[in-house]
């Protein structure tokens, strides 16, 4: 008997050479098991948003946007291309598996951002999202996000 399902596909996420250093990139973490909500709580979300800061602090990643929802992690950001996404993701998800105990998905989502316009819908899709899924009625009431505007 064949399975109905469909099989998730594991993406690369080897970047291509045309790809240069500077673009930016919308990256989607989640969650491990259905109805896991690790981030609903303040001291969690608030530790991923750290972490973030911590990550662009130290130049593995130039933040722009994120959006910590209670199973999912939404980020608009550029990366050292020479050190790599795949990596710095992995390593990102690996520290709050070890230290919060958050299991992640395997993989992420990644999408290079190609123009401004690209670039200004998937920040407002970020930050209405909170409001989109019912947790906020204005997206400046959800505490775990943040943007440089």
């Amino acid at each position: 008997m064949s399975n109905p399902l469909p099989q998730r596909k594991s993406l690369p996420h080897e970047i291509p050479p045309w790809v240069q250093q500077g673009a930016r990139h919308f990256i989607t973490v989640r969650c491990r098991g259905q109805g896991s909500f690790p981030f609903k709580d303040a001291p969690t979300a608030e530790k991923v948003l750290d972490s973030a800061f911590h990550y662009d602090a130290t130049g593995k990643w130039f933040l722009w946007r994120i959006v910590v929802m209670p199973d999912h992690v939404h980020l608009l950001a550029t990366f050292d291309l020479s050190r790599g996404i795949k990596r710095t993701v992995q390593e990102w998800k690996a520290y709050h598996a070890r230290v919060n105990g958050i299991r992640f998905q395997y993989g992420f989502f990644e999408h290079r951002i190609r123009d401004d316009e690209a670039f200004a819908e998937k920040s407002e899709y970020m930050r209405m999202n909170p409001v989109e899924k019912g947790l906020v009625a204005d997206p400046k009431d959800w505490p775990y996000q943040w943007g440089r505007d």
